[in-house]
Formats: structure tokens, C-alpha cells, sequence
């Protein structure tokens, strides 16, 4: 039967590695693969981590299952996490371990067929490609809403908003949290007001997916938007992953939460999702979110991880800083001036594919096809370079 296959289209983002690791020359930069590197160019674990996973080796005692909801010591901590500390309580809101983002995308994408199976589920202009893949389920349709304007390098919101007024109580709305969309382009606090109530008016079913809590102006404000919508609309869907913020990628650690419109309804969401998980890949795995329950519930932990959080925070608003003042010095414009405005790990430069082929053969810079980079795999040292690399192959030159 394999003669019937055919070779799938490639991931923009793993084709890179290969070549990247056989290119020779030292200077090379590798900002396509969204992870965080420190300025030295790397992946480290965090010390909070560190510690956790000592603890966790010492205190565990078996490796049994946890059950088909995961650590639920993690879960409310992620709820906390997310929905802030008052939510602990809430009983409208519950969720299940996922294995990462991507897994709680899966799972309730699995539930929103299961609630509304001829769905519309609407997509930003642009997103990840695995949404495309993750969120296609059962026989609902995808669309894509207006997102950004490649002009100004910023959310086109009139656009947006007139999409979503279009819509009613059989559309899913799948909306980036902070830092998320891979534009770099964010909603403003005022415009994720103006977001809910549009939801709350129309019915359409909001679906978050926030993997980057922490990346833009720190823990409590990135949640604003998934909180707004908390308190405005009577249901909604949440992916969560821990890959970023807590610096666990390979762990796969993620949540999947549904908040109803009361306590009835939401417990039998939540039965959904522990039958939907069962369903696909039977029980999480534990190490890395029981890392993140040993973190959250230690006084001591807890603040040392959001100190290592806010430093990489930090470290990219600077090196964004430092990108728009290089940009502007060498040109003399202020064309690059946005990539100080964005948030997260990631920006559009507004680069065509050939120019973007031109970065990589001619300086060994490899980014993204669309022109998306990575701001945490920048090097300060580098920065220079990359501007002067991307003003030759551009129209700046």
C-alpha cells in the first residue's frame, strides 16, 4: 500500500535544519526555529528548572499513570498561570493536561467537533501552518479573518473587527494571545476590549491559543486579552503551552482548558476532554508538568522562575531596541521602525522569498520563506550584521 503515498509538503521551519547544520561558515545565524537562546546562542535549562527536576527526582516515588487529566496540582497552576489567581476558584473553568500546545489544540479541537460539527472556525491572515492541520477536524470549514497590514507591519484592525461582526453562534474564532501570531503584530488592551464585546454581541466561540505568556510585557499584562474575554463572554476555549516560559520544549507540556457558561456544562466539557484524550493518545506524560507544579507551588521557586522569565523579557525588547536603531542609523528611514513596536520572539521583516534566499546564501542567515525571524536567536554581537544583510538584499541598499 505505500506505493500510494506520496511525499508530504515539508515544514518551513525543520527544512531549514539540515542545511544549517552542513553550512560551514562560523558566522552563520539560525533565527528560523522558534526557541529562546541566551546571547551566547543558547537553549539553556532554567535554574527554577533545575532545581524542580532535582526535587522531582528525589521525591517521586513511582511511574504510574497520573490519570487521563494529567497532574492537576499543574493544571491549577496553569489556570493561575492564565486566568490569574482568583480564578483558582472559578468552577466555570477547567482543563486537562495536554502533551504540549499542539496536543490541547488537537484535544479541543476534537471537543468543538464534538459540540458544533459543522463549525466555521476562522483563522488570522496569517497564522501557523499547524493550525491548519491541528484545528481541521470532522467536517468543519476554516476561513481566515484579516489580521495584518504587510504596509504598516501592524494589525489591521478595522478590517479584523468588520470580519467579526459578520460572524454568529456557528463560528469558532481561533484569536492569538500575546506574542503569538507570527507577525509579531499585537492587539492593544483597547482593542482586546473592543474583541470581546464584538464575541459577547454575536455569539462566536472564542478559541485562544497562548504559548508565549511572559514574551511581550510581562506575565500578568500578556494575559489581558484571555482575561478580558474571561470576564466578558459565557464560553471559550484555551490551548496552553509551557514550552516557551518555561523552557521545557522537548517535555511537551501543555493545558487545554473550556470555560462554560456554568458549572454543569463546563464539567461535561471537561469529561469530553479526558474521553477525547483517551482517545488519542491515552495518558499525558508527567516529568515536565510536574516540574511546573513543584515550581509554582514554592514561594522561592515560583519567584525565581519569574525573575529567569523576566530577564528573557527583557532581553528581547532590548534586542528589538537595539534592531529598529541599527535599522534607522544605517538607512537613514524608519521603514524597520515596527520591529521596536512588536512583541514576542518573532517578526515580519517584509522580505520576498528571493531576498530571504539571498540572506541565506550570500550572509548563512536563515530565516523563514515569509521573511518571519526569531528576535530570542539573535546575538547582540550580530545585530549589526543582520542589518547590514538585510538593507544589501533589500530595497534600503
Amino acid at each position: 500500500m505505500f506505493e500510494t503515498l506520496t511525499p508530504p509538503k515539508p515544514d518551513a521551519i525543520l527544512a531549514q535544519m539540515a542545511p544549517y547544520k552542513d553550512d560551514t561558515r562560523v558566522d552563520k545565524m539560525n533565527l528560523g526555529i522558534g526557541v529562546y537562546m541566551n546571547d551566547r546562542g543558547e537553549t539553556i535549562i532554567l535554574d527554577s528548572v533545575k532545581t524542580a527536576e532535582k526535587r522531582l527526582l528525589d521525591e517521586e516515588k513511582t511511574k504510574t499513570y497520573v490519570g487521563l487529566a494529567g497532574d492537576l496540582g499543574y493544571n491549577q497552576a496553569m489556570k493561575a498561570i492564565v486566568f490569574g489567581e482568583d480564578a483558582v476558584s472559578n468552577d466555570r473553568i477547567n482543563g486537562i493536561q495536554a502533551p504540549g500546545g499542539s496536543g490541547a489544540l488537537r484535544v479541543l479541537a476534537e471537543l468543538m467537533g464534538r459540540m458544533r460539527p459543522n463549525a466555521r472556525v476562522w483563522l488570522s491572515g496569517p497564522t501557523w501552518p499547524n493550525h491548519y492541520a491541528l484545528l481541521k477536524t470532522g467536517q468543519v470549514e476554516i476561513g481566515e479573518y484579516p489580521y495584518f497590514d504587510p504596509e504598516t507591519c501592524t494589525v489591521n484592525f478595522e478590517a479584523m473587527t468588520a470580519k467579526l461582526r459578520t460572524l454568529g453562534p456557528d463560528d469558532v474564532v481561533v484569536l492569538h494571545g500575546c506574542c503569538h501570531n507570527p507577525t509579531g503584530a499585537n492587539l492593544t488592551n483597547a482593542q482586546w476590549d473592543e474583541v470581546a464585546q464584538i464575541a459577547a454581541e454575536t455569539g462566536f466561540l472564542p478559541f485562544f491559543d497562548i504559548a508565549y505568556q511572559g514574551f511581550g510585557d510581562g506575565l500578568e499584562a500578556d494575559a489581558y486579552g484571555v482575561r478580558k474575554f474571561a470576564d466578558t463572554v459565557k464560553e471559550m476555549l484555551v490551548a496552553v503551552s509551557c514550552s516557551k516560559n518555561f523552557g521545557i520544549y522537548r517535555d511537551r507540556v501543555g493545558c487545554a482548558f473550556a470555560m462554560g457558561a456554568d458549572a454543569k456544562t463546563t464539567n461535561v466539557a471537561y469529561a469530553h476532554l479526558q474521553n477525547i484524550g483517551r482517545g488519542i493518545y491515552s495518558m499525558p506524560p508527567d516529568h515536565g508538568a510536574a516540574v511546573v507544579r513543584i515550581i509554582w507551588e514554592d514561594a522561592e521557586l515560583r519567584q525565581q522562575w519569574k525573575n529567569e522569565l523576566d530577564a528573557m523579557c527583557e532581553r528581547m525588547l532590548s534586542l528589538r531596541t537595539q534592531l529598529a536603531e541599527g535599522f534607522r542609523k544605517q538607512s537613514g528611514g524608519n521603514r524597520f521602525d515596527f520591529i521596536a513596536e512588536h512583541r514576542g520572539m518573532f517578526s515580519l521583516l517584509g522580505l520576498t522569498p528571493e531576498q530571504v534566499e539571498r540572506l541565506k546564501t550570500e550572509f548563512g542567515i536563515y530565516i523563514i520563506g515569509d521573511s518571519r525571524f526569531n528576535i530570542a536567536g539573535m546575538q547582540e554581537a550580530n545585530v549589526e550584521r543582520f542589518v547590514q544583510a538585510v538593507l544589501a538584499v533589500s530595497s534600503d541598499a
